[in-house]
């Protein structure tokens, strides 16, 4: 089978940079603003644009059972998964973040498992506890920097969500992956922004350019570009190969939090980091061509997602 061309290969890549540097933009907002309340702003400014591309390019949007699917997976994989991430972020650094939320495929074959939709494999075992391991080593190292263990508790409970929100999406008929994804945004920002107001936070609007900056980031490149770029190139490339990018996203987090952030270089998270990436590669992708990923959450990749729906037009409903 020939390889991707030149343009597949460079939407590839900038899917990585875009993906790999989103915990950082997360990081950034809530220094300013209220986590939730950031998460809501985010998702629902997200979801608008891709209802008016849905719209302008006369998609379809989903119904019956696709539309509840995707109102359920948007409170899974955005509003359960996103507000304890963005929560966590405010004393996590942004590396770090992007390693904890790098596992999600590895948790995504486990809960496939203990669901019914994978069956138990002794390499998924070895790969979920060579990941224990690196997780362990990046934990004791954050704890040392005095990183609330409440707060990584927090990012890795929001990465668990991401891995659900894949089995449910797997489950339900789908439609066109953009409107389903525009359904999915704005359920998750609207169950935020309201948990936001029962939890008593304030809602400002940024005051800071760096805020500015990081917001219109995640919500323009860290989720509609991203997102399109992945449907890009996985009509144009194997699920398989497109996969990794989830490996390569800490690399470019870590790398932006050092040089262009400013975070502190630890030595016990490029080791803790590198070994839990082993594990997720050995749990979740060598020699498991038929994983359960199906995820669209910017975080983590839009793998059998959107691959086999058609992406302009779609009328009629594909099931998983």
């Amino acid at each position: 089978m020939a390889g991707p061309d030149r343009s597949t290969r460079l939407a590839f890549f900038a899917a990585v940079l875009f993906g790999g540097a989103n915990a950082i933009g997360v990081r950034e907002t809530v220094l300013e603003l209220p986590p939730l309340w950031s998460a809501a702003l985010r998702f629902l400014s997200a979801g608008v644009i891709l209802v008016a591309i849905t719209v302008l390019t006369r998609r379809r949007f989903p119904r019956g059972r696709s539309l509840w699917g995707a109102m359920l997976y948007g409170s899974v994989g955005f509003a359960a998964s996103f507000g304890p991430i963005s929560t966590g972020l405010q004393h996590v650094p942004g590396g770090t973040g992007s390693v904890l939320i790098a596992v999600t495929p590895l948790l995504t074959f486990g809960l496939a498992i203990v669901q019914g939709q994978e069956r138990f494999h002794l390499q998924g075992l070895v790969g979920a506890l060579v990941a224990l391991v690196g997780i362990g080593i990046v934990f004791a190292g954050q704890l040392g920097a005095a990183v609330p263990i409440g707060s990584l508790a927090l990012v890795l409970l929001g990465a668990v969500a991401i891995a659900e929100s894949a089995i449910i999406l797997k489950a339900v008929p789908r439609s066109d992956p953009f409107s389903t994804n525009a359904v999915a945004m704005l359920t998750g920002g609207a169950i935020l922004l309201a948990v936001s107001f029962l939890a008593g936070e304030p809602h400002p609007l940024p005051t800071r350019n760096e805020t500015w900056l990081a917001l219109g980031y995640l919500v323009v490149f860290g989720s509609v570009v991203l997102f399109a770029l992945f449907v890009f190139t996985l009509q144009r490339w194997t699920a398989s190969a497109v996969s990794y990018a989830t490996l390569l996203f800490p690399f470019v987090g870590v790398t932006v939090a050092t040089f262009v952030v400013g975070e502190p270089f630890s030595m016990s998270l490029v080791l803790g980091g590198a070994i839990a990436l082993v594990g997720v590669y050995l749990g979740a992708f060598a020699a498991r061509p038929h994983r359960t990923s199906a995820t669209s959450a910017p975080e983590c990749l839009p793998v059998d997602a959107c691959a086999d729906v058609p992406v302009v037009n779609t009328t009629r409903e594909v099931r998983a």
